[in-house]
């Protein structure tokens, strides 16, 4: 019976001993890659609850928000983590997508700009600001996205290329 109390001691479940932000963070990541969103969110809340400042954690809760269709919520925490840290690419991008989920293509249009404002190289945010403008039918902007993708060496999906070409003819 002592050996078993012994080794349930010593026995390390993240979860059950996580006291830090960056441990609940990461507790989160790995219940969201397992498809359990209602586990990631509880965990992403245990890391802001101990520290309300920490963006990684807001912008990761938003993200399991955003897969599991809740978008306010998603853009109400991508929110947060942009007000916790103004240069967070990454949440600008995310909720740039979020708001691109509920339509509202020129709020995601501001996000994805302030995104890469924050990161010249981030070739996701011109992508999605690209398809944007497309559905705006803005198709120089979106052009120029695609050419701004190539030229920092990424790669533009080729059914969209063709779809921009056949539009902007």
């Amino acid at each position: 019976m002592i050996i078993i109390l012994i080794f349930l001691l010593f026995l390390d479940i993240p979860c059950a001993h996580a006291d830090t932000a960056v441990q609940w963070v990461s507790a989160g990541n790995d219940a969201y890659k397992l498809g359990s969103l209602d586990l990631a969110i509880m965990d992403y809340t245990k890391a802001i609850d101990i520290d309300p400042n920490y963006a990684k954690a807001y912008d990761n809760r938003g993200v399991a928000y955003a897969r599991e269709g809740s978008l306010k919520r998603a853009i109400d925490d991508f929110t947060m983590a942009i007000a916790t840290n103004l240069k967070d690419a990454e949440a600008y991008n995310n909720r740039g997508h979020a708001y691109a989920e509920q339509g509202n293509l020129s709020q995601s249009v501001f996000d994805y700009t302030h995104a890469i404002e924050n990161n010249a190289f981030y070739v996701k945010a011109y992508n999605n600001r690209g398809l944007a403008y497309f559905l705006l039918k803005e198709y120089k902007k979106a052009w120029d996205d695609a050419h701004t993708i190539e030229a920092i060496g990424g790669t533009v999906d080729p059914g969209f290329l063709a779809k921009l070409k056949k539009a902007a003819s």
